[in-house]
Formats: C-alpha cells, structure tokens, sequence
C-alpha cells in the first residue's frame, strides 16, 4: 500500500513538472466521470508519451483499439501532422457516444474517426477499405490480444509501431494457472510476440497513479 501511495505521488510530481495544463484533455477526463465511465484512460504521462511516440514516427494513419471516452484519442490527434488521421474502434455504445460527443468538441475531429462495433467485427471494414496504418495502439478486452496483434499485423505499414497497454497487470501475467481469461489473453498475446518473424518487440514495467502494470512496444520488420 505505501508503495502505491509513493508511486501516485511521484506521478502527481512528474505531471506537475512535466505535463502543461490542458482544457481539452481536462474536459474529457471531467465528462467521462459525469457519465460514469470506468476511470481507466492512459494516465497524463502516460498520455504524454502516446503523444510523443507518434511525434517521433509521424504517421499517416493511426489505429486504436479502445477508445473509451476518448482521452488517449486526443493524445493522438494532438500530434498528428496535417491530414493524417486516427481510427478508433470502440465495442461500447455508451463510450462510443461519450468519446464523439468529447471529441466534438476538439478542433480535431476531422482527423478522428470513432468506430463503433466489436474490434474483431470492424477491423475487417478497414481491411476492405484498404486503411493501412503507421502506429497502432492495443487497449481493449485483454483475452482477444491476440487477434488484435494478428490483425495489427495484417494492417501495418512496414516500420509501423505497434504498443499494447496493461500487459503486466499487477504481476499477475506470471500466473501461468490464472483462470482470468485477461491474463491468459496476455499471455498468449506475449506467446505470438515470442520469436515472431515479423516484430521486434520489448516490454517496459510501469508504476504511478494507474498502480502496478506496463506496455510492450513492438516495431513491424
């Protein structure tokens, strides 16, 4: 317990030094808890550095799998260069409404397009569509990661950056008998990852107000 309290409190440290104040952002975080959406969105560092991984690659198209109420969305779009665009693929109807209705609002709509249906359902309406995508970031239902990895594969640019987010989960990823289908979806998602020929991948552990977790980061060969 202390050390949580350590790890929010060196994040709040951080956020303060490092993170500007933004009202956008804030709006968004304030309107998910009015319409009592699961507070679960990227932290602000975290968020941070969604922003300034896709600075660093500048991509054309961006896909996300979780949109929630939209705030690692913003993130993205923040970045974006001039015409490039993120997909956002959200199974809630609820969030789905809560993320346009935020996003809307933002100057940055035109460049956001929330998709709403089951990620395995919709993923093949961008395949059709022949969307390919420069960055990928995988934050839904833990037990599909695999399939999200498969179709994040199926749907990149060579050179693309792909991150996965709570893939450590408290440490409970060790748990090779853990009856949490999340856990076992992460595991099998780190199985695929193993030797694959087509990514170089790593994992980083992290700590801070979202607790104990992490995030891989794998680049398409």
């Amino acid at each position: 317990m202390e050390d949580k309290i350590v790890w929010s409190d060196v994040d709040d440290y951080l956020i303060d030094k490092l993170i500007t104040i933004d009202s956008e952002l804030e709006d968004i975080l304030r309107a998910n808890e009015e319409a009592d959406l699961p507070a679960i969105d990227v932290s602000p560092t975290q968020g941070k550095l969604l922003y300034l991984i896709t600075k660093l690659r500048s991509p054309k198209n961006i896909l996300e799998i979780g949109t929630l109420g939209g705030y690692s969305s913003l993130w993205f779009a923040k970045a974006l260069n001039k015409g490039a665009k993120i997909y956002t693929l959200e199974a809630n109807s609820k969030y789905a409404n809560v993320a346009r209705k935020n996003i809307e609002q933002t100057p940055f709509s035109d460049q956001v397009e929330i998709i709403e249906g089951k990620a395995l359902e919709t993923l093949p309406i961008l395949d059709e569509r022949e969307v390919q995508f420069d960055l990928i970031f995988i934050d839904a239902d833990k037990e599909n990661n695999p399939a999200y990895l498969n179709w994040a594969l199926k749907l990149a640019n060579k050179g693309a950056v792909i991150i996965a987010d709570n893939i450590v989960r408290n440490g409970e990823i060790i748990e090779e008998h853990s009856t949490d289908p999340r856990i076992q979806g992460v595991r099998s998602f780190f199985d695929l990852l193993e030797n694959h020929p087509q990514v170089e991948s790593t994992a980083i552990q992290t700590v801070g107000q979202k607790g104990y977790d992490g995030f891989v980061l794998a680049i398409v060969k």
